[in-house]
């Protein structure tokens, strides 16, 4: 899917990933973008439509949804990092509720928009949803669970013409990963890579340096063979009489 002449909501949008995302869609050509923040923010674009949206809360999530008319494109890239040993259950499901079900319940207050419109869901996961960092635990099972949730989507909206891609980002040089002396990619070049990839029409991907290293063993290996095998079992959406 072009993103030219589109519209799109992108969650998470006021700093980072996100906030580049906003700028890429624009370079593109998208005709509205929706800019899912937490606390309200300005856009010298006219195209660009402020939401105050926490995707833990199910009014403002609902009030977002029935404020943007029509949607091509969602992007859920909204999360949180934070440092931790698994000893506090509290952590765990903080990271859950923005990471796997904030991404839920977005999804599901958009569906029935994208499957009038045959659009996308772009679910931005980590790398660390294949391989947990120790520094990292809580989010690294929140991300390997929306990564779930994804291809699961994947399987049961392909009937109904709506595409979901799980974006698997390693390090990027945001505020989530200040403290990690690694190489990281820019925001911007990982927004490239994504809207990119989605032109291409690629599954699952993989928009920076370190990512980019799995990709073939991904794509190639058993747990994605696997992926597609299950999706088989999803029956045929029924054709209207």
């Amino acid at each position: 899917m072009s993103i030219t002449d589109k519209t799109v909501l992108i969650t998470g949008a006021n700093r980072g990933i996100g906030q580049a995302l906003v700028t890429e869609a624009l370079a593109r050509g998208a005709t509205r973008v929706y800019a899912g923040t937490r606390q309200p923010m300005t856009h010298p674009d006219e195209r660009v439509t402020p939401l105050t949206l926490d995707v833990t809360n199910p009014d403002q999530v609902k009030e977002a949804a029935e404020r943007i008319g029509s949607l091509d494109i969602l992007v859920n890239n909204a999360g949180i990092a934070l440092y931790d040993d698994l000893s506090d259950q509290a952590v765990l499901e903080r990271h859950l509720a923005v990471n796997l079900f904030g991404t839920y319940r977005v999804t599901q207050a958009f569906l029935a928009e994208l499957t009038r419109t045959q659009g996308s869901i772009v679910n931005n996961v980590s790398l660390m949803a294949l391989a947990p960092f120790p520094m990292t635990p809580a989010y690294a099972i929140s991300k390997a669970a929306a990564f779930n949730l994804t291809q699961s989507l994947r399987a049961l909206l392909a009937p109904r013409g709506v595409r979901v891609h799980a974006v698997l980002t390693g390090p990027t040089d945001t505020d989530m990963t200040r403290g990690f002396e690694i190489p990281k990619a820019s925001p911007e070049s990982v927004a490239r890579a994504i809207f990119d990839a989605l032109d291409h029409g690629e599954e699952d991907i993989f928009p920076d340096p370190m990512s980019a290293s799995v990709a073939d063993g991904w794509r190639h290996g058993v747990a994605k063979a696997m992926e597609r095998e299950n999706a088989a079992f999803v029956p045929a959406e029924p054709t209207a009489a």
